[in-house]
């Protein structure tokens, strides 16, 4: 009986080709889209799990509450780890992390590469294979360097390196440092991400000093034993830090004339697979690829979005056709089948359609994999699939597949009345509600998705085009750490030689951060930043009340500084000028306020404008050059910077960016959303249109009749065409009636994300809804038109 089912199957199959097509397509689809998703999700969720010591594996951070706001800090000083580990019961040992870049010197050849620094124990807490060395002792040496095979062979062309030495920057001179082990490449799902390890040290009198619980700079983790509980050990880190930096802390505070109320905070550990779901304790401080698990549950629900449109084409479609399988249903039943075996029927035709579309699905996710590893930012593959969970999530979501989606046609048609089917008096009866309402759900999951769509890529336009207040247009960075005034100013004056190099402006490195007191003894925090007189003219940032810098007032570099208008707005002044800020930390040096320039976005535009000063204090260091180059001279300009600059610079690194392209990269989160709702959207209206030309087909083959009737009438080709189309039409409206208001609160709650947006309007909701009817209308005119120009004589005679 299975054989003569399948028979049937297939011969139904190859009568319906193009039913049979449309079904397939937007199921594989479907399933294509959701196969690539769980992937995601599943290397998202397995991140950092592969380490033996996992479970027992935690991160060492930190929370203080201010009133109602709670800050927390994943970032840790030198003394977390040793003392928590000496004095708190429960804690087997601990690891520090830290990211730096340092220059490495291949015979003439110097790049700047970024290495972890970590306490030696390293990889024996953590599990990565060594391929070569001794996990226990290749980082105890101090000029130890550990390889993974990758940078192995990049480094000496085999990863047998052992032994090998490499020359790498300290201070002022390059020093040797020997390869004293290789370990297997860091896996794709590990928070812990680097090249090379070198060996973490630390000075004597720093660990002795109390003050370096507050040096916030690495992560620390902590390895605890097995029946310890977290939040005891928790408890009894946070009672000792109490105890053993109170009073360092209390004279910290009074020494830089801080609240002395301010909360000491409290310690506690976070689970190390926690971290790269985490959205307030997220992977920083030496680690990588933190992420959010708002991303899962986005793609998550267009999978299901996806999937459900392409079951309900399924269920549509084959509802539809059950009118011209109503003989055939009422033959079986006449002849002894009972509604048991017809349910078995018409499942098993849907299982078969689910098994193609199931097999094509993966190759299409094969096939489109590199795309979406782009999109996602990911490396995944489909070996992945022998991962058994996910095999079996696999094999899960094709049963589910195949039941939602062949359930209720079976259903439907299993319970056909033979008398009226083989009189031909059979009719679906009513009006068809379920079919419209999956019309209708189908169109609103699309039409939500193309209005996010439009507002993601509005509010991408506005984050690139908003005006920065600044000009950043042909502007060079090159950077160079610790470089003295003098070094600068030498530097400036041969770039400046050239003609095709307007403007010069060197600038600190890096995002400085500080505090200091005003004359009131409040406390105020701003970004620091340490320029000259050209930095304002050459990004062409406007002053509004004051002066700029000036060669021609020595004490600039001693005691000028200059705000913007939010350190105005946050000091309370309403005469900033002449007005001292107390740089307690610097002994209290007062510094007086000689310029006041408009803010402009010195971060992205996902950030508010925060409080920043300007100096041209001297003994300040700069790290990096801010050029100006007249427009298309990019070629020759590039060439007489580096010139130059391995000419005063021959043991750094040249490495240059332009300051457009730099401020492109803050935004590469929001182009790989705008990107991966895009390709959603199109596959969701793709799907729906499908299913949708598929039941226009249906609709023109079951008025035949009728449109024969009408044209014989006298009715035109554009009233025929128009009547056929226009009930799948008020289907779509009603879609984007439903789709509009959801779309509005879900568009509306993630702009909150942002400081700086745009503002919902009605070209976002109407550039969506004419898409949506133009492509609908598209979509079933053209089967409406065919049916309205054909012949009415066949139309007649056809029953």
């Amino acid at each position: 009986m299975l054989n003569n089912y399948l028979k049937i199957a297939v011969r139904n199959l190859r009568r319906n080709k193009a039913y049979a097509f449309i079904n397939v397509a937007g199921l594989s689809i479907g399933l294509a889209c959701a196969m690539l998703i769980l992937l995601y999700v599943k290397d998202e969720v397995s991140f950092d799990r592969f380490h033996r010591n996992g479970p027992n594996i935690y991160r060492v951070v930190s929370k203080a509450s201010n009133g109602a706001d709670v800050n927390y800090m994943t970032a840790t000083g030198l003394l977390q780890g040793p003392r928590f580990a000496q004095n708190v019961s429960g804690i087997k040992e601990f690891v520090r992390v830290n990211s730096g870049n340092r220059d490495i010197k291949t015979g003439t050849d110097i790049k700047s590469k970024e290495l972890l620094f970590v306490d030696p124990n390293f990889l024996s807490v953590f599990t990565f294979p060594m391929l070569n060395g001794n996990p226990g002792t290749c980082l105890r040496q101090p000029h130890s360097i550990v390889l993974t095979a990758d940078e192995a062979k990049r480094q000496f062309g085999t990863t047998n390196a052992v032994g090998k030495t490499m020359m790498i920057k300290e201070e002022d001179a390059f020093v040797p440092f020997t390869v004293t082990g290789v370990t297997a490449n860091c896996p794709e799902n590990s928070s812990l991400q680097y090249n090379m390890l070198v060996p973490f040290t630390a000075k004597e009198e720093q660990m002795q000093n109390s003050e370096s619980w507050f040096t916030f700079f690495l992560s620390t983790f902590v390895v605890l034993d097995p029946h310890a509980d977290p939040r005891v050990v928790s408890n009894q880190m946070t009672r000792f830090y109490e105890r053993d930096a109170r009073a360092i802390f209390t004279e910290m505070l009074a020494r830089y004339k801080q609240d002395p109320n301010q909360p000491m905070g409290t310690y506690y550990l976070q689970p190390f697979a926690d971290m790269h779901l985490s959205t307030n304790l997220s992977a920083t401080n030496g680690l990588q690829h933190s992420s959010n698990p708002i991303y899962s549950y986005i793609l998550s629900g267009i999978a299901l979005f996806v999937l459900m449109i392409a079951c309900i084409n399924f269920v549509n479609l084959t509802v539809a056709r059950s009118v011209k399988r109503a003989k055939e249903i009422g033959i079986r039943k006449v002849v002894g089948s009972d509604r048991r075996q017809l349910v078995i029927q018409f499942m098993g035709e849907s299982f078969l359609l689910c098994g193609i579309a199931f097999i094509l699905a993966v190759l299409l996710a094969q096939l489109v994999l590199p795309l979406f590893n782009d999109l996602a930012n990911k490396r995944l593959s489909l070996s992945y699939l022998l991962d058994a969970k996910l095999v079996a999530g696999y094999i899960g979501m094709f049963l589910l597949t195949g039941l939602l989606a062949g359930f209720y046609p079976a259903l439907v048609l299993s319970g056909y009345r033979p008398v009226e089917t083989l009189y031909s008096r059979f009719n679906l009866k009513g009006k068809n509600y379920l079919q419209q309402s999956l019309v209708v759900l189908q169109f609103t999951l699309a039409s939500f998705l193309i209005i996010a769509t439009f507002t993601i890529y509005a509010q991408f336009d506005y984050l690139t085009k908003a005006d920065l207040g600044y000009d950043d247009s042909n502007v060079v960075l090159v950077s160079k750490d610790n470089m003295r005034h003098t070094e600068a100013a030498a530097f400036k004056a041969a770039l400046l030689k050239h003609p095709e190099i307007a403007m010069v402006a060197p600038k600190n490195g890096g995002n400085w951060m500080t505090g200091a007191r005003l004359k009131n003894d409040s406390a105020i925090g701003f970004n620091y930043e340490t320029v000259d007189e050209s930095f304002l003219p050459a990004l062409k940032i406007p002053l509004i009340m004051g002066r700029n810098f000036s060669a021609d007032h020595p004490a600039d570099s001693v005691q000028s500084i200059i705000v913007n208008e939010a350190f105005v707005k946050k000091a309370g002044w309403t005469n900033p000028l002449g007005e001292t800020v107390n740089f307690n930390f610097e002994n209290n040096h007062i510094y007086t306020v000689i310029g006041v320039i408009k803010d402009y976005h010195f971060s992205a535009l996902n950030e508010q404008i925060r409080p920043q000063l300007f100096t041209m204090k001297n003994t300040n260091p700069y790290g990096m050059f801010y050029i100006k180059i007249k427009p298309n001279t990019a070629t020759t300009a590039l060439k007489n910077i580096e010139q130059d600059f391995h000419q005063y610079f021959p043991l750094s690194p040249y490495e240059y960016i332009f300051k457009d392209a730099q401020n492109l990269r803050a935004y590469e989160s929001e182009a790989k959303w705008k990107q991966i709702i895009l390709f959603s959207a199109v596959l969701t209206i793709f799907i729906s249109c499908i299913g949708l030309f598929g039941l226009s087909v249906l609709a023109a083959e079951k008025r035949t009749k009728e449109i024969g009737i009408r044209k014989v009438l006298g009715a035109s080709v554009q009233h025929i065409a128009a009547k056929l189309s226009g009930d799948f039409i008020k289907l779509v409206f009603i879609a984007l009636v439903a789709a509009a208001p959801l779309a509005w609160l879900a568009a509306n709650r993630w702009l909150q994300n942002y400081p700086y947006r745009i503002t919902l309007n009605w070209a976002i909701f109407a550039g969506p809804a004419l898409l949506v009817v133009t492509i609908a209308l598209c979509t079933v005119s053209f089967q409406a038109i065919k049916a309205a120009l054909a012949d009415p004589v066949k139309s007649m005679r056809t029953e």
